[in-house]
This record gives C-alpha cells, sequence and structure tokens, in this order.
C-alpha cells in the first residue's frame, strides 16, 4: 500500500514497506500519478522501508532524472541508517536530498 498526503508544497509518498521488485508496480504508478499531478517538491518517506532493491534504485533515479527535468529534486525522508549507507556508498546521496 501507498500513501500520498501533502506537507506545505511538498508531495509526500509514503509506501509501506520495501522498495523492491515484488511491490514496484503499484509504487511507480503512485510516483508517476504523484510526479505529473504535483508541480512542487516531492519526496518519498521511507520510514517503513528496510531494503530498497536494484530495481528500486532504478525507480528512484528513474524519477529524480524526471523531476530535474522540471527544475524539481527528489527529497528521501526518513531513511534507516543501512539505507543511508547504501545511498553514500552508491554515491546517490550526490543526487537525492536525504532528510
Amino acid at each position: 500500500m501507498v500513501h500520498v498526503i501533502k506537507d506545505g508544497e511538498t508531495a509526500v509518498i509514503h509506501p509501506r514497506g520495501d522498495i523492491v521488485a515484488s511491490g514496484l508496480e503499484r509504487i511507480r504508478s503512485v510516483i508517476q500519478e504523484t510526479v505529473a499531478d504535483h508541480s512542487g517538491p516531492v519526496a518519498i518517506d521511507l520510514a517503513d522501508a528496510v531494503l530498497v532493491d536494484s530495481m528500486g534504485i532504478g525507480l528512484l533515479i528513474a524519477t529524480q532524472n524526471t523531476l530535474e527535468q522540471s527544475g524539481r529534486k527528489l527529497i528521501l525522508r526518513n531513511a534507516g541508517r543501512d539505507l543511508r549507507n547504501l545511498f553514500r556508498t552508491m554515491r546517490l546521496d550526490k543526487h537525492f536530498l536525504l532528510q
């Protein structure tokens, strides 16, 4: 399940669980709809995610690339220590705003 809420000007996407291949289609459709319908910043709240696999990372990168085309940036919120380490190791912390 994926919820979207507004936090000021930011649309916050909150997936309930990991961002992995088995659940990617639902998350992808919510992200695409949110990016298309919302002109402000987009955040993904990772509070309930322990794992982001290679397909999930691909989705995050594609989302960032789409947002950059309109001058926006992807914000990743509440990533746990292991996910932050993964993003740093892959140097994705230079492309995503980690909060």
